[in-house]
């Protein structure tokens, strides 16, 4: 993979990851609410849960930005993101859609949905990406741009796409 593309994908995962914690310690207690309502474990252990969810996504952040632990670290996101789906797929299942995802602290409440499997699914393949073996090629002065310039749009079709998504589902509920 093009080292360039490379340090986008492991750029925007460990900006996702740290981003999430931070609002997730933001507000714990509201964090440790949502853990909590997903009922998957006693509920007397979701601020061991809460807090180690938290940890890992720190963890992960820093571990995609060392070239020693990325492909580690890359791993780890996935297999994060695939508990964060599994949680969520457990209770869609239920018919218990009203769950806060707690995906990104409370400032961002957003109720469970299979739009969040959509998503978790497409942030998984793009651990994948970021654990392929990079080329040999040297970085030069461009690279920072075009890795900057990929990470601003892949922010903003993080943030863009669920908008429109709403958008549109409301458009459709009024007509």
């Amino acid at each position: 993979m093009d080292p360039a593309l490379h340090w986008i994908v492991r750029g925007g995962l460990a900006l996702l990851m740290a981003t999430a914690a931070f609002h997730k310690l933001s507000d714990l207690g509201t964090f440790i609410a949502s853990v909590r309502d997903y009922r998957i474990a006693p509920g007397v252990l979701a601020p061991f849960a809460a807090g180690g969810l938290v940890f890992a996504e720190i963890g992960i952040a820093i571990g995609l930005l060392l070239p020693g632990l990325a492909e580690s670290a890359a791993f780890a996101c996935a297999a994060l993101l695939l508990l964060y789906s599994s949680a969520i797929g457990v209770n869609l299942a239920r018919g218990r859609r009203h769950i806060d995802c707690g995906c990104l602290g409370p400032r961002a409440r957003q109720p469970i949905s299979g739009w969040l499997l959509i998503r978790n699914a497409g942030l998984v393949f793009a651990c994948a990406l970021a654990a392929l073996p990079v080329s040999g090629r040297a970085l030069h002065w461009v690279d920072g741009v075009s890795i900057a310039g990929g990470l601003a749009v892949a922010c903003l079709l993080y943030q863009g796409v669920p908008a429109l998504a709403n958008n549109a589902r409301r458009i459709r509920s009024t007509a």
